[in-house]
């Protein structure tokens, strides 16, 4: 007997369409699961042999393979459990689906026959829209986590006895003989589906958009807290605005992390398709399970500890997950006290800094993640601290080799790729500041300069000013005389990258958007290099 259903497990972040093939043929009792799965897979035979006896239904005493296709991809995970008991109990038959749905089928399985949620449920129900199936069939702890998806026919699940809800719970006779078994089946008969209306109570009734909660309505973190350094606040909206790397250098206690925590709170919320694009990468890692129901609509803000391997960072294993740039897919990559990592560790952001992705290659399969965030750093300008504080009490100790050596932590090329290189000193007479903007009136200027970048990037691949590179960057930016004589007087002198003035046209035409001015006036252009502050050795 040859019965088929359909799975999905995943690969990267996307979801992967499997062939579940059951055949079950005269022979001594064994069951083999072929088709490359791991070591998750193949315990699952002991899962769903316990299930299917303690619901009452018949594990079949015959030879029976059990196929994952297709047959060169390794598979991982429990996500074939419950697909692969409806397999048997359907293929045995004891059991007869619904006609004319094409269903796919997900969830971990429990000895009693209890169903588990599964990760990255996200992107393979996206999947099963695309490919054109009727239904999903998930633990209910998925479902609102599959109904994100639209378009689709969601069927929750708690309990594998929720499929044929009148099977008494007693369980069948013993499975030592296949006679017994035959005969039972026989005076009762297959259990018959419908079709799945029964299951609609586990679906809960409610919209998937913005249920999530905002970093602007529930937060307590304000740029109002923040007392004077008015000019690293105009750094981090020019910053926000265009969505460009950014370092803060100073020394303990000026408020740089203070500053770059409170990022989030002036960036607009995501828009609906970068909301999903968010939860689809959470999802795929296993970290939207304490997530508020709906789509998540704060942007991510990610914040390692130094001591995190590249593997962390980048992402990695046999079948690769998603790392920390991944996660900060756009959102905010906050990496504090910058030259304590590890240097092999930093040098692997160079490539995703330009390409916004990352491809992970293994013997069988490459496998790409997104990686669209803005890198937010902090160090201090030297070993102890306090180089440029130079106070009565707080001198610094350092030598000029000690400083050096300090700073060769993070190389050229890496701080070639960060737009926004600003000192923050200590803040002095605080008092005399004057009043510090909110959060929220930085806020609004940014949407705005992130709405005249849409008008302007409309119907290109493009969002922001960031994102601009090589041809497409000289057709939409164009300098006066002036602001390009000025530009190249300040490479030569400097000895700057084309990548560096690159970056600084990119800085000038934010500024032009923050100030509402469609084209880049001189002024622009000396603003956007002032703040390239260790290309200058102003610190």
């Amino acid at each position: 007997m040859y019965g088929k259903l359909y799975s999905s497990c995943l690969y990267g972040i996307d979801g992967v369409l499997i062939e579940v093939e059951t055949d079950l043929s005269n022979g001594l009792p064994l069951t083999s699961i072929i088709g490359l799965p791991d070591s998750a897979i193949r315990e699952a035979v002991e899962r769903v042999r316990a299930a299917i006896k303690n619901c009452g239904y018949q594990y079949p005493l015959q030879r029976i393979t059990i196929n994952l296709a297709p047959a060169d991809l390794r598979k991982e995970g429990s996500s074939f459990d419950l697909a692969i008991a409806i397999a048997l109990l359907t293929t045995s038959g004891q059991l007869v689906l619904p006609p004319g749905e094409r269903t796919l089928v997900l969830g971990e399985l429990a000895l009693d026959g209890s169903i588990r949620s599964v990760p990255g449920m996200l992107s393979m129900v996206d999947l099963a829209k695309r490919q054109s199936f009727t239904s999903v069939l998930l633990p209910s702890d998925n479902v609102q986590e599959a109904r994100l998806i639209r378009g689709i026919e969601i069927y929750g699940l708690r309990h594998l006895k929720d499929l044929a809800p009148d099977l008494t719970d007693s369980p069948g006779p013993p499975e030592n003989d296949m006679g017994n078994m035959m005969g039972e089946m026989a005076s009762t008969g297959p259990i018959t589906l419908k079709n799945y209306n029964h299951l609609r109570s586990c679906v809960p009734s409610s919209s998937p958009w913005n249920q999530g909660k905002t970093t602007s309505s529930l937060s307590s973190e304000d740029y109002s807290d923040v007392l004077g350094q008015h000019h690293v606040k105009r750094a981090l909206m020019i910053a926000a605005a265009g969505m460009h790397n950014i370092m803060l250098v100073g020394p303990p206690g000026t408020g740089k992390t203070m500053l770059i925590k409170r990022l989030p709170t002036i960036l607009p919320p995501l828009s609906e398709e970068e909301a999903l694009e968010v939860t689809k990468v959470l999802s795929a890692a296993g970290q939207l399970k304490e997530a508020p129901q709906g789509l998540i609509t704060d942007r991510p803000f990610r914040s390692p500890h130094h001591t995190i391997s590249a593997s962390g960072l980048i992402g990695g294993g046999g079948i690769p997950k998603p790392g920390e740039v991944s996660l900060a897919h756009r959102g905010i990559l906050f990496l504090d006290e910058l030259p304590e990592f590890q240097r092999q560790v930093l040098e692997v952001l160079r490539q995703p800094l330009e390409d916004h992705s990352v491809t992970i290659s293994r013997a069988r399969a490459a496998f790409t993640f997104p990686a669209q965030f803005m890198l937010a750093c902090s160090m201090n300008p030297c070993p102890c601290g306090y180089l440029s504080a130079q106070s009565e009490n707080q001198r610094c100790i350092c030598t000029p080799a000690r400083v050096a050596a300090y700073r060769a932590r993070i190389s050229g090329p890496l701080l070639d790729r960060i737009d926004l290189q600003i000192e923050v000193p200590p803040p002095g007479d605080w008092r005399k500041s004057g009043v510090s903007p909110s959060s929220a009136d930085m806020q609004s200027k940014v949407i705005a300069a992130h709405a005249i970048q849409a008008k302007r990037y409309a119907n290109h691949p493009v969002r922001w000013n960031s994102q601009l590179s090589g041809t497409f960057l000289r057709k939409k930016i164009h300098l006066p005389p002036t602001a390009e004589q000025l530009l190249d007087e300040t490479l030569t002198t400097l000895q700057l990258s084309m990548r560096a003035r690159d970056r600084i046209v990119k800085m000038a035409q934010t500024i032009a958007d923050l100030d509402d001015e469609g084209m880049i006036q001189t002024a622009h252009v000396a603003e956007a290099i002032q703040y390239r502050q260790l290309d200058l050795n102003l610190f």
